[in-house]
């Protein structure tokens, strides 16, 4: 039975849609991502991509179609082993999501506290170890509010990896950051996913997050997959809505 489960793409979407009322946000979506291969997706504020993540993860229920992750689909799962799926899973929030009341350790701590029974003092080493990774150690007795956005980013991709995730979901992950801090977090990103040999989806409007990260790219428009391929590939399209997305950095601006 495990066998058959773990067989084919980390993930597969199909026929995915989503309305909130009359606004149709995801409108027949049809994806995959390889084992340990990191997929970006790009589009306009507001066009579906935080959605789509939410959708992966289970934080919300699509209104036709299927996700299959590690070949279970999500649907048709019942409680438990829906849970089961989502400790496979690493969500990266855009703006970290850490707990005001708890320090930066318990932050971390708190899936560990969740969902193993690890003793406390193993629960503490693999928390100091986490932060070591992301270079916030020296935060583990600081409240969120201490911390500046870029380190809040660090320390919820800490919380992201407690539990060894295969698949990481990271919504914006370089938003809002200096160039320098942005960098930093591409490269924590890139060592862990490799160290890891993770699956990864990406959203972003960061086309240097995509140069760096992606091994294929998706680009959403009005809820559709307006063009799938490499990034060099997306480069190449000829389509002024897609030139739109990576003229900023490759060509010319709009006169």
């Amino acid at each position: 039975m495990a066998e058959q489960r773990d067989a084919g793409p980390a993930i597969r979407v199909t026929g995915l849609r989503k309305a909130f009322g009359r606004q149709v946000v995801l409108d027949g979506v049809d994806l995959e991502v390889e084992r340990g291969q990191t997929l970006t997706v790009l589009g306009r504020s507001g066009g579906g991509k935080s959605v789509l993540l939410k959708l992966l993860v289970g934080l919300q229920k699509a209104d036709a179609g299927s996700i299959r992750i590690g070949g279970r689909d999500l649907g048709e799962l019942p409680l438990d082993a829906l849970t089961e799926v989502r400790r496979k899973l690493g969500f990266l929030f855009q703006h970290a999501a850490l707990y005001d009341s708890l320090t930066v350790g318990e932050n971390v701590a708190f899936p560990l506290r969740r969902h193993t029974d690890l003793p406390d003092d193993e629960r503490q080493r693999r928390v100091r170890e986490l932060l070591s990774q992301v270079g916030m150690e020296d935060a583990l007795e600081k409240l969120p509010g201490q911390i500046s956005g870029g380190m809040k980013k660090r320390v919820g991709l800490a919380r992201a990896l407690a539990l060894d995730p295969e698949i990481m979901l990271l919504d914006e992950p370089t938003a809002g950051l200096d160039p320098i801090t942005a960098a930093e977090m591409i490269g924590l990103i890139q060592d862990s996913r490799r160290s890891r040999e993770m699956s990864a989806v990406v959203v972003t409007h960061d086309l240097r997050s995509v140069e760096a990260l992606a091994d294929r790219v998706v680009l959403l428009e009005e809820g559709k997959i307006k063009v799938e391929g490499t990034f060099d590939e997306v480069k190449r399209q000829d389509d002024p809505f897609v030139t739109a997305f990576v003229r900023p950095t490759f060509g010319k601006p709009h006169e």
